[in-house]
């Protein structure tokens, strides 16, 4: 005991020394260090999802005590990295590859006309080198570059070129060299014209010169050299007409959309989705008998699923019991036989894409569509909401059917990314494909909604304990000082205490606490 005593004597008089100053000091630093730790948490969960902390340790931490990866983050891995190149994929890795949008604005008439007004991009570089791409497998073969033909030659590098200014610089190059140069067009069309009346005056230009292309490659098409050429051509011709259809509906020529869209789906029935602008032209001419034909067709379970098919089909529904719908009196009398199939059909659209409710309902700003989209994703919602949330409105009631009836989805899913109830489970790869498609300043949607992360709590809860402290500190220095030589004295009588029980065990000198 009086070793004890000594030791307890000993650490009083160390705790003695230190001043109010030492704990506000302590306390302040602490605070300071928490807090930084959880702005940092803060702002990389919001921009990547997931707790820095956390993230490091199953990355880095884990491997080392034996742990595995999580299988939502193998099974993400192997989403980003196998979709395309994989023999047979999964549903899940399927509905996760990244798709054209059918209904992609241009870029000269539109998006550039927004960041002139607006100063933001509303494209990000992922998915305009998505873009890129496609450009070059629609637009080019191997053999444009010995073709002989300046024009096809110049192209073949202008859809590679990074800056704009310099793809349409090429455009008018080949242009000058080959004035028969259809893609020269279509690129000019695209991202030079201003407006939506110049841009269909270029493709317009270019249908005439690609027709004469077509034909001209279609009499060699059965030889294996010109089968590549002949595909090319093909590609231009239905891409020139498909964007001629669509400037034709931006101008108010609706029904000659609809013809130019029904001709294109007769003849290259699985080609760019044409029958999603076909829809829309549809619900413009509120020709909803046509519409519910065309979804009887590519609403079947073998074919891909849209965020068009699904709320497309789900509006038809709707539209035959939302005028008379109420939610006071359906509750009353429950739900007759056409509401019932209306509701199916709503909570069938929304399990497939749940981002979309929020768009149509608009409780979340609308932005530009992206040129590509991920289906089920925030970004499909975007391109879908943008161009149908005025077919909603013009069918009374179908809004409010919305409203009252697509939370309900949740209730029969309550694990979306482990089981589906219609579909297959949600895919988890969506969020980060949707950050690279979408621009930064969108604020993303994100399904499941995440609960926060237990180390930013973590760090929230240890911010604000130490901040009490250190005002406590700096208000009553002497009554805390008390209070923290109380609280470390407690603490060290453990360590005293085991200590004296193993120094009989252990020479005196590895045990020693006495101050010399």
């Amino acid at each position: 005991m009086d070793d004890e005593s000594y030791n307890n004597h000993n650490f009083a008089m160390f705790l003695n020394t230190l001043t109010p100053k030492f704990y506000v000091a302590l306390t302040g630093t602490s605070s300071l260090i928490s807090g930084m730790i959880l702005i940092f948490e803060w702002w990389y969960f919001k921009k990547y999802g997931t707790s820095f902390i956390e993230q490091m340790s199953l990355t880095h931490v884990a491997p080392w005590l034996g742990g595995d990866l999580p299988e939502d983050q193998n099974s993400d891995g192997d989403s980003n990295g196998s979709t395309s190149g994989s023999i047979n994929p999964s549903p899940a890795l399927q509905e996760c590859k990244v798709w054209r949008n059918p209904l992609n604005l241009l870029r000269g008439a539109e998006y550039n006309r927004y960041t002139w007004v607006t100063g933001r991009d509303p494209l990000t570089y992922y998915d305009m080198n998505l873009s890129a791409q496609d450009h070059q497998t629609y637009f080019t073969c191997d053999s444009d570059a010995n073709s002989g033909r300046p024009g096809d030659e110049l192209m073949y590098t202008a859809w590679r070129e990074i800056g704009q200014e310099a793809r349409i610089k090429t455009a008018k190059d080949a242009l000058e060299k080959q004035p028969d140069c259809a893609t020269a067009l279509i690129l000019l069309a695209e991202e030079e014209a201003s407006t939506i009346q110049s841009a269909e005056n270029r493709f317009k230009q270019a249908l005439v010169i690609a027709e004469q292309n077509h034909k001209k490659s279609l009499t060699y098409s059965h030889m294996p050299e010109y089968e590549a050429i002949h595909r090319r051509d093909m590609n231009v011709l239905v891409y020139i007409k498909r964007r001629l259809g669509m400037c034709a509906k931006k101008l108010g020529k609706v029904k000659e959309a609809a013809k130019i869209f029904k001709e294109l789906m007769k003849e290259y029935p699985s080609i760019l989705n044409i029958h999603e602008n076909y829809i829309d032209c549809l619900l413009e001419l509120s020709s909803y008998n046509d519409c519910l034909n065309i979804l009887l067709k590519y609403d079947d379970i073998s074919l891909p699923k849209s965020a068009t098919i699904c709320y497309t089909a789900a509006l038809l529904k709707s539209r035959a019991v939302a005028d008379k719908f109420s939610p006071e009196v359906a509750s009353k009398r429950g739900l007759t036989q056409q509401e019932l199939q209306a509701v199916d059909a709503i909570h069938r659209a929304v399990e497939f894409n749940p981002h979309v409710p929020k768009y149509l309902l608009e409780t979340k700003p609308l932005i530009l569509p992206p040129e590509h989209i991920l289906k089920r994703g925030d970004s499909e919602a975007i391109a879908y909401a943008f161009f149908h949330l005025r077919h909603w409105k013009r069918v009374d009631g179908a809004l409010n059917l919305l409203h009252c009836t697509w939370e309900g989805t949740f209730r029969m899913i309550p694990y979306p990314l482990e089981k589906g109830h219609l579909f297959y489970p949600y895919p988890s790869c969506t969020e980060t494909a949707d950050r690279e498609l979408l621009p930064a300043f969108h604020t993303l949607s994100v399904y499941p909604k995440k609960e926060l992360p237990f180390f930013i709590m973590f760090t929230a809860g240890l911010c604000t304990f130490t901040a009490i402290l250190a005002f406590l500190t700096h208000q009553y220095p002497e009554s805390m000082g008390a209070v923290a030589m109380g609280f470390f004295g407690t603490i060290a009588k453990p360590f005293y205490l085991i200590a004296e029980k193993l120094e009989p065990f252990f020479p005196s000198c590895l045990l020693q606490f006495k101050m010399v």
